[in-house]
Order: structure tokens, then sequence, then C-alpha cells
């Protein structure tokens, strides 16, 4: 995103919004925690249902929406933020909060500003610089990895990571290209190599999303942090997740299934299970496109 991008400007149509409202159930006096805070939309909404003692915890790992967090909330004292992964959600632990929240919710990929400015680099249909990190304070940039990985760690992530059945041609283009720089590039390069495949979505897609996943560790982040979650809530404190791949899904889905039911793996059942995913309806996929993937899956603690 260009420097000086106003994201409280950004208008913003939070993903299953009402859905994620009902079901946390909000207690007024309750403490909760958006791991995810993007634009806000959903921050906003739970904290207009909070009470005076209520209190809301955000974190995200772009400076940028941490700064959009501060502009909006940081005058309203039940509201804080810290830049950092929602990994970082383990610390709380230590800080005392175990059993304590009522509700704690992922929305997860990234956001609409990230994803609509070129600058960031996770889009293919902008060209920019290759980028693609959530955290633009720290890791290496997407050209860095790319312009200097093996083939064979190329081909692993895109299968790993995007799900790729052509990973290993992408790869053999991608070394034959280098050094790529741009998002134009890299998308161009993919599409030609993967030639005239009848595809519903953009060939690129696929190898954009492994990036991505691959330099945030965002697999490996959600395992981590789903992990601290039954800790941490309260009983009949609500888990929700909002996910738009079947990676992310996978993840959320086997968490909850895993901890629903007494196993020797996991002890003793901290959840109810819920039957099914929560998915936008015909109106909220008209209104809002991006939407259409999403899936959110919630559970209670017992």
């Amino acid at each position: 995103m260009s420097e000086g991008h106003e994201w409280h400007h950004y208008r913003h149509k939070p993903v299953l919004l009402q859905a994620l409202l009902d079901i946390l159930n909000i207690d007024p006096n309750g403490v909760y925690v958006d791991a995810t805070y993007g634009c806000g939309g959903h921050s906003a909404a739970v904290l207009a249902r909070l009470g005076p003692t209520g209190s809301l915890l955000a974190f995200d790992r772009d400076p940028q929406a941490c700064r959009q967090a501060q502009n909006s909330h940081g005058a309203d004292p039940r509201f804080s933020i810290r830049h950092a992964s929602f990994a970082s959600i383990r610390f709380l632990l230590d800080e005392g909060w175990r059993g304590s929240l009522a509700g704690i919710f992922f929305d997860l990929g990234v956001s609409s500003p990230q994803l609509d400015s070129p600058q960031r680099g996770f889009s293919f249909s902008k060209d920019g610089p290759l980028d693609m990190r959530m955290d633009t304070d720290a890791g290496i940039t997407a050209a860095q990895w790319i312009n200097g990985a093996s083939k064979g760690e190329i081909a692993r992530v895109l299968k790993t990571y995007g799900e790729e059945r052509r990973a290993k041609s992408i790869a053999n283009a991608i070394a034959g290209g280098r050094p790529l720089q741009t998002t134009r590039q890299l998308a161009t390069l993919v599409t030609s190599a993967l030639g005239s495949c009848n595809r519903n979505v953009h060939p690129a897609t696929r190898t954009f999303l492994a990036i991505r996943l691959y330099l945030n560790r965002e697999l490996e982040a959600l395992q981590e942090a789903l992990g601290y979650v039954p800790a941490l809530l309260r009983g009949g404190a609500r888990l929700i997740a909002i996910s738009f791949h079947s990676l992310e899904d996978r993840i959320v889905k086997r968490f909850i299934r895993d901890h629903s039911r007494d196993s020797h793996d996991y002890g003793q059942a901290v959840f109810h299970r819920p039957a099914k995913a929560v998915t936008p309806s015909p109106q909220e996929k008209r209104d809002n496109p991006r939407c259409r993937s999403a899936r959110l899956r919630w559970a209670e603690k017992i």
C-alpha cells in the first residue's frame, strides 16, 4: 500500500458480520479477542455491543492496520491492539488471561486494502513489486525468495501451499525467467507455463496463494494460535474462524472436530461442535463478491 493511504477511508464490508455477531452472543461485560483486525469491521461491530466494562483486544501483523485501529478506536478505553501475529495470543496465558475470554474470532487471509494496493504485491491483477509480506517491517519479500530458491523448493511450496498440480512446470518456468521483480512478470510467466489450461480462475491464483501462505507462515500460525484457544476461553465462550480456501478451512475443521470428542491424544472434549459451516447468503455474495468462498466455523467451550 502506498504511503499516506488512509484505511479509514476504505469502504469495507465485513464478511458474514451478522452471523458472527449472532454466534458470539455478546456479553456486554465480556472480554473478546479479534485475532485479525484487518479493516476493523468486525471489531467495530463488537465494540458497539459492549458495555462500559467490556473490552476488546485485537491483533494484526500489518503496521498500517494497527495505525488505522489506533485512529479509529485509540480513544476508547475498552479497545487495544497489538502489532503481532495472532500466534502471539500464547502470551495472553502468561499475562493472566487463562479462562477469561468470552469469545475469539479469526477472519483469515488478506484484507481488501492489502489486496487492492499494487504496492503490497498480493494481487496478480495489478502490477506492483513482488512483496506479499503481511508485516512490511519484517521478513523477506516474495521477489527475494523467488529469485533465491531452488526449483525443487519452489515446486514443493506451490504443491503444498497452493495445491498446484503443475508445480514443477511453473517452478521450471520461474527458474528460467529469473530475476523476477513484479507481480505482472510472475503472473505472465505462470500463465505462459500453464498454456491453455481450462480454468475458471486466473492461472496464477494458486501460485500467488502458495507464495503468500508460505512467506507469512499463515497456516503454521493458525495451527499454533488455535492450540492456545481452549485454555483462554471461559465456559460457554465461542471460537469463530472465517476462512476463504480449503487449507485454512481444513485446519479449523479438524481442530474443532478433534477437540469436540474424548480422545487419547486430546483428553476430554472441550468444545460443543456445530454440525456444519455457515456460508454467505446469495444476497451477501451479490453485495460482496469477495466473500463467495467464505466459510465460518465455530465451536462453544464446554
